[in-house]
């Protein structure tokens, strides 16, 4: 969505390398994407950035994107991809995937909203809430398009409302109590 490869990178230069927990990333992106994504965010980060792939496991201290025109879900111990129709004009969809991931792991389940141009992602963020995880929604102040962290906030999803350079501590610190 609008500034997410930015607050991405951001995000990611700033994780420490023994980053314990697996990530999921998505991120609106072109039907027809290619691996510049990947490629880029692997660049700024100290985390391996691996393409998701169908029934891929997930791995402690990697992160994982979203491919190009396909939902990712998390189940308990593999993603899988879903060609299901587009949720709110969103394939991949961030609601998709935070709803499946607190399906599988509850109160396990840390989920992250940053800038973005829609209200995709509120909805999950709203479940995993529900299911008694964690919600760090970006400060629509520091968000290059405040709409998606704002629609977060406005279903009292946020556990925590961070600037973007704050958000990679806190993930760390409770990497460390979530592992």
């Amino acid at each position: 969505s609008l500034g997410g490869t930015r607050a991405l990178t951001c995000l990611l230069s700033a994780l420490p390398g023994d980053f314990s927990l697996p990530l999921a990333i998505v991120l609106h992106r072109a039907v027809d994407g290619d691996a510049t994504l990947q490629q880029l965010l692997h660049r700024h980060s100290s985390l391996p950035v691996l393409e998701a792939e169908d029934k891929m496991p997930l791995a402690a201290g990697h992160a994982y994107l979203a491919p190009a025109n396909y939902h990712l879900l998390v189940g308990h111990m593999e993603f899988s991809l879903s060609t299901e129709a587009p949720v709110g004009f969103a394939r991949p969809s961030i609601d998709v995937l935070f709803e499946s991931a607190s399906a599988a792991h509850g109160s396990k389940t840390l989920g992250v909203v940053l800038t973005g141009a829609s209200a995709d992602g509120a909805w999950g963020a709203g479940k995993i809430r529900a299911r008694g995880g964690t919600v760090v929604v970006q400060s629509p102040e520091t968000a290059e398009c405040p709409v998606m962290p704002r629609a977060a906030i406005a279903v009292d999803a946020a556990s925590s409302i961070l600037p973007l350079e704050a958000i990679p501590g806190l993930l760390a610190e409770l990497s460390q109590r979530k592992s």
